[in-house]
């Protein structure tokens, strides 16, 4: 997965420099083609990617943040977002045995993960720009996609995979104790 992650961001950076210099050598603008070709190749890869990946639900809130607390059920899920916060506090949650996929697509986005003791973590994030606090350890990135793996990742019954594609990611993941629920949560 780390080598996916580089030859994404190399070959992207060669297309561009590419086209920078075919630009310039044979005076074409290729912002004007690129654009439009651009949100077309998007609009197609979105309504074909779920024949070909299975990733359950598509969660899209272009301009708002995501909050999720208190008992809920976590399930595989997709979250695009262009900029804003996602804010999953798992402490209470019912998570499930095995691996749980999350997947974050996104501008500019700040996300916070908070996890119950004993719960493996996995994270891939492919952004321009990372700065990650995770369980306790800082870890920065430019150019270059962030793997983490939490050491009981293998081991756990029970395991969260955050893949984060974003042009910036504010990442934030910690492990702390459930709260009692309260009165009007049951």
């Amino acid at each position: 997965m780390r080598n996916t992650g580089y030859l994404v961001m190399g070959g992207l950076l060669i297309l561009f420099g590419i086209m920078l210099i075919l630009g310039q050598a044979f005076q074409i603008n290729f912002w004007a083609i690129c654009w439009p070709v651009g949100l077309i190749l998007l609009g197609v890869w979105l309504l074909v990617r779920p024949k070909f990946v299975p990733a359950g639900e598509v969660n899209i809130s272009p301009l708002a943040d995501i909050h999720r607390s208190g008992p809920w059920a976590v399930a595989p899920e997709e979250f695009w977002t262009f900029v804003g916060d996602v804010d999953l506090d798992m402490t209470q949650a019912d998570l499930p045995a095995g691996e749980t996929r999350l997947r974050l697509f996104g501008f500019v986005n700040d996300i916070d993960l908070y996890l119950p003791p004993g719960v493996g973590f996995s994270l891939a994030s492919t952004a321009f720009l990372s700065e990650a606090r995770l369980l306790g350890k800082k870890q920065e990135s430019f150019f270059i996609p962030l793997e983490f793996t939490s050491p009981d990742y293998d081991l756990a019954e029970r395991r969260v995979r955050l893949e984060v594609f974003c042009f910036v990611a504010d990442l934030k993941v910690k492990q702390v104790k459930p709260t009692p629920a309260s009165p009007e949560q049951t």
